[in-house]
C-alpha cells in the first residue's frame, strides 16, 4: 500500500558518522504514529530530513507522491508538511489570538494581510476551541503554562492547514494532567491530519499510541502495535529495559 509519507533507503552521514542507515519508513494517511528510540537513535534527524533542514546522503523521501529530497524547507511546508520542535516557539508579547492570526497569515495574500482584523474568524475560533485556549485568547502567550504553550504551537501549526504534522516530544516537561489533555488533542487532530510524534514518555505512549516505530542507532528496529513493540526482545534490550518483560506480561 502506498503511504502518504514514504522514506526509502535513507542514509544520513555526518563527517563519517552514520546517523541513519538504509531506513525504510512509511506512514499511511490519517495515522497517529509514534516514533521512539534511545537518544541518538536518529528520530529527530529523520524529521529534519523530511522537512528539508538536513540533506540526506542518499535515499528517497516522497510525500503524497512528490519527492522531497532537494527541496527547500519553505517549499516542503507549502506542500503540506508542518512540524514543531522540542522547545515551543511562540511570540510571548503577542496574545494567543494574535499568535494564531500570525500563523494563519502564512496562507494569506498581501491585500488581506494589509486589512485590519475585525473580530475572530471562524477558522481561528475553531482552532482555539480545539486547543482549549478560547478563554485565554486575549492573554499574552508569555503568561501561558508550559503545556498551554505547546497547545498554542500545535494550533499555530494546524491553522496553516498541513496534511502531515511532525511533533517533536510534545509532552516533555508537562504535568500529568497536561499530558492527558495533549494526548486527547493529538487524537482529535489525527481525525483530520496524519500525525507523527517523537516521544520518550512511555506512560504516554502506552496510553495514546496505536502504531509505533522504534529506531536504534539510525536503523529500523521494530514496528507494530504498542503490545507488539513491548513484547519484542530487541526493543526490551536496547530501549525499554529488561524489566519490560515483566511489565508486558502484567
Amino acid at each position: 500500500m502506498t503511504g502518504q509519507l514514504e522514506v526509502r533507503g535513507l542514509n544520513v552521514v555526518f563527517d563519517g558518522f552514520r546517523a541513519i542507515t538504509d531506513l525504510d519508513f512509511t506512514v499511511q494517511p490519517g495515522e497517529l504514529r509514534f516514533l521512539i528510540g534511545p537518544n541518538g537513535a536518529g528520530k529527530t534527524t529523520l524529521i529534519d530530513v523530511v522537512t528539508g533542514r538536513t540533506r540526506p546522503t542518499s535515499g528517497s523521501i516522497r510525500f503524497n507522491g512528490t519527492e522531497l529530497r532537494g527541496r527547500r524547507e519553505h517549499a516542503i511546508v507549502r506542500l503540506g508538511v508542518g512540524r514543531t520542535f522540542q522547545t515551543s516557539v511562540v511570540f510571548e508579547e503577542l496574545t494567543v489570538l494574535e499568535n494564531l492570526d500570525l500563523a494563519a497569515s502564512f496562507r494569506r495574500r498581501l491585500p488581506s494581510l494589509l486589512r485590519a482584523r475585525r473580530g475572530t474568524s471562524a477558522e481561528v475560533a475553531e482552532v482555539l476551541e480545539t486547543i482549549a485556549l478560547t478563554p485565554l485568547a486575549d492573554r499574552p502567550a508569555g503568561v501561558l503554562s508550559h503545556g498551554q504553550r505547546q497547545w498554542l504551537e500545535i494550533g499555530m501549526l494546524i491553522i496553516q492547514r498541513p496534511s502531515l504534522l511532525l511533533l517533536d516530544e510534545p509532552v516533555a516537561g508537562m504535568s500529568r494532567g497536561e499530558r492527558e489533555r495533549t494526548g486527547e488533542l493529538l487524537r482529535a487532530v489525527a481525525k483530520d491530519h496524519t500525525v507523527v510524534v517523537i516521544e520518550h514518555d512511555m506512560e504516554f505512549l502506552r496510553r495514546f499510541a496505536s502504531q509505533v516505530t522504534v529506531l536504534h542507532e539510525g536503523r529500523l528496529l521494530c514496528e507494530g502495535t504498542v503490545a507488539e513493540v513491548q513484547a519484542d526482545p530487541h526493543v526490551q534490550e536496547v530501549y525499554l529495559g529488561r524489566s519490560s518483560t515483566r511489565e508486558a506480561a502484567a
